[in-house]
């Protein structure tokens, strides 16, 4: 019996992120929920652009597809801890030459931690001892 294939999914572009986090926060959904939902954050966007982009994501297998129904129905093809996790070991080896180290000091240092999260870290690193 041979091993299953596996398929590396491609890194998603920002506006594919976009999408993404809607399909995450709501579960799946259609091309006209997606952009319905999306709209409020941009106004201007565009429900053909939303579904072009929508068929893109699932040509490059980042989306799954529902189509028993008329309306297609959209879905992530990764968890968002998954893909933020592949995303994050990519960025450490590329941008803080494999150090988790650097990158940790470099959101501490920077100010991208508010008081609660830096709390929230601390509880988890002393639960870790």
């Amino acid at each position: 019996m041979s091993a299953p294939i596996s398929r590396t999914i491609p890194k998603p572009t920002a506006a594919e992120l976009n999408l993404l986090k809607v399909l995450w926060q709501h579960g799946p959904l259609s091309a006209k929920q997606v952009h319905e939902i999306a709209q409020t954050d941009k106004p201007d966007l565009n429900y053909a652009t939303v579904l072009r982009q929508l068929q893109i994501m699932h040509g490059k297998g980042i989306l799954t597809r529902d189509e028993s129904q008329r309306s297609h129905v959209y879905a992530p093809a990764q968890e968002a801890d998954s893909l933020q996790t592949n995303l994050l070991k990519d960025l450490i080896q590329k941008v803080f030459a494999g150090s988790g180290k650097a990158l940790v000091l470099a959101a501490l240092r920077g100010g991208h931690v508010s008081a609660q999260e830096r709390a929230e870290i601390e509880k988890i690193l002393k639960e870790e001892k």
